[in-house]
């Protein structure tokens, strides 16, 4: 149903549990491109507008692996 309605989703957990893979294998299952970016606290918020504009123009799907390390001034871009 999330799919349908072209919702995100968010999960959660303790690190070594397997988030990120499974979101890999779900785009695999479903025959989505998905680009996995390991997030730094040296990342900025110019990079971050790209990683969004890019994705949304080819359809694929992100997953932001330790979202936990942008610092806040980057975070706001995702609140957009």
């Amino acid at each position: 149903q999330a799919l349908n309605l072209k919702m995100g989703c968010a999960p959660a957990g303790p690190a070594g549990t397997g988030k990120t893979e499974t979101t890999k294998d779900l785009a695999n299952a479903l025959a989505k491109l998905i680009y996995v970016i390991n997030c730094s606290p040296e990342m900025d918020y110019k990079g971050l507008g790209n990683i969004f504009k890019g994705v949304a123009s080819s359809g694929a799907w992100v997953c932001f692996d330790e979202f936990n390390r942008l610092i806040p001034e980057v975070l706001s871009v995702c609140t957009v």
